[in-house]
């Protein structure tokens, strides 16, 4: 349960790209902004993903996501190139395999060997065809298997992929576009392993090449716009706004609990953490994080690369949760919130990430008066004082 989006340059307000994701997960499960910087491998490498090992590459980029702690992937990030990525849960006719790697596996290995959102998309539909996606996707819970669709972005162009066990399929974006568990490409997309329609004909799913329609065919129904769905309801967003959309504003998106089916959900399943990135030519990309649960009650903190005195944690996966994570401080609290104190907490939180934009406004509009190293160094001060004013809400 998830919601990705995306705004291309035609449909911002400044003529950059606009990422956002909240990843919707078991309301207990700590996620964490984690770093692993670039970094060169022998030839003999192999790399853990969470349930399987995979040939490593000679090299792989820095990145920077949010990551539950149990296992090796991520839900969402960014890497030094400026690509992006979230995923999201899907049902489809293929079959669910118990092992291979998760979608958050896949999500992290394509940040890790693309460079741009092309080179990630092909990173993932290779790893996809070869080793599989499968295995229990909640703590141990190995009954819990799907299959996943991915939003990836560069400063350039983005991509829906969206898969069905081993078979993908891939569409361009054209301005503004967002994903929620269900599959969304209509008609043959743009990219698509060679022998999906085939396939889908043998298995049934369609009767000829002229009916194919991936997601009715792979899912047996069209995805539904109504404002009254999560799907719906992002799309009405993106498209009411086109032309006018801000990484703020994307914030706001993030936080809508317009009728029941919220994008910032809440309850047994919530939104445990949330991203928006301002992808930006030829300058300093800013990517937001809340590094804790519901959006709502967070406050984005901005980061930049390279990640210099920044707070992250060590990439997972983790043994055992740690009891000093300030995600498990900030989750027991905003649940403990009365009306009145929740009433209070609501309009210094805004009031605290208000200023923090500002100061990241004023800090890019006069970025081509400072050098790199100065421009980095008043992010980092602007990244500290974010995260001590927004845990001092916090007794």
């Amino acid at each position: 349960m998830c919601d990705t989006l995306v705004a291309l340059k035609n449909s911002t307000s400044d003529g950059n790209v606009i990422f956002g994701k909240n990843s919707d997960r078991p309301s207990e499960e700590v996620q964490l902004i984690t770093y692993n910087p670039r970094m060169k491998h022998n030839n003999d490498e192999e790399v853990q993903c969470t349930y399987i090992t995979i040939p490593q590459i000679s090299e792989t980029a820095a990145v920077l996501i949010s990551q539950p702690w149990w296992m090796w992937g991520a839900e969402m990030g960014c890497n030094e190139y400026g690509v992006v990525i979230g995923n999201e849960a899907v049902n489809t006719h293929e079959p669910l395999r118990s092992e291979g790697l998760l979608g958050m596996d896949l999500l992290r290995l394509g940040l890790e060997r693309g460079e741009n959102a092309i080179n990630a998309l092909n990173a993932i539909t290779s790893l996809l065809e070869k080793y599989h996606q499968g295995g229990g996707c909640a703590y141990n819970n190995p009954r819990w298997t799907y299959h996943n669709s991915f939003l990836i972005a560069d400063q350039k162009e983005a991509f829906v992929l969206e898969t069905a066990d081993d078979w993908w399929i891939a569409e361009k974006i054209k301005d503004v576009r967002s994903i929620s568990n269900g599959l969304t490409i209509r008609g043959k997309g743009d990219i698509r392993r060679e022998g999906i329609i085939q396939h889908a004909i043998e298995k049934g799913y369609c009767k000829d090449d002229d009916q194919f329609d991936f997601a009715i065919t792979f899912s047996g129904s069209a995805p539904s716009y109504s404002p009254s769905s999560r799907l719906g309801r992002s799309t009405q967003l993106l498209n009411d706004n086109k032309g006018h959309i801000t990484d703020r504003m994307m914030m706001e998106f993030l936080r809508d609990h317009y009728r029941a089916n919220s994008i910032c959900m809440h309850g047994g399943f919530e939104s445990t953490g949330s991203q928006v990135s301002l992808l930006r030519d030829d300058a300093k990309n800013i990517h937001w994080y809340t590094g804790t649960t519901r959006p709502c009650k967070s406050v984005y903190k901005p980061y930049i690369f390279p990640i210099d005195n920044q707070k992250v944690e060590a990439p997972g996966p983790y043994e055992v949760k740690n009891n000093d994570w300030e995600w498990l401080r900030h989750s027991k609290y905003v649940r403990s919130l009365g009306k009145s104190a929740e009433k209070n907490y609501d309009k210094e939180r805004e009031a605290i990430e208000t200023k923090i934009y500002q100061k990241v406004v004023n800090l890019i509009q006069d970025e081509k008066n400072l050098a790199e190293k100065e421009f980095n160094e008043q992010l980092y001060k602007i990244h500290k004082d974010a995260y001590q004013k927004a845990f001092k809400l916090i007794p």
